[in-house]
């Protein structure tokens, strides 16, 4: 069974860090390219940032470059996110995925396309 799981959220003030890992399970996720998504209440998901499958390019959101970092650990079939500084509009559920179908933005997911986490809760507050 393809299994995404997302870990390493949490409550922490403005200025800290979190590191948020994507841990696969029934299949390999260095097969893959692998996004980062968020939502906050009352607004749409959002991506926030991806890398690719084979070369390890990354792609971020303008909202996060410079305070955000994805990378992969393929010996443990993990994909993490490192996120600094961070400020309270990153309060979200963040979620992983792969295998979606995306436009020429490659955080411009098709909707109902792809296989995703649970999400795992991110609030920023003092």
């Amino acid at each position: 069974q393809l299994k995404l799981v997302e870990s390493g959220g949490g409550l922490v003030q403005p200025g800290g860090s979190l590191r948020l890992s994507c841990a696969a399970s029934g299949f390999t996720l260095a097969y893959y390219a692998v996004g980062w998504f968020r939502q906050a209440p009352g607004k749409e998901r959002e991506g926030v940032s991806c890398i690719s499958k084979t070369d390890g390019i990354t792609y971020y959101a303008d909202s996060v470059k410079g305070r955000f970092t994805v990378s992969r650990d393929n010996a443990n079939n993990t994909v993490y996110l490192q996120m600094n500084n961070l400020k309270p509009e990153d309060t979200a559920v963040y979620y992983c995925a792969v295998d979606y179908v995306h436009f020429a933005d490659p955080l411009e997911v098709l909707p109902g396309t792809g296989y995703w986490g649970q999400g795992t809760q991110v609030t920023v507050a003092s």
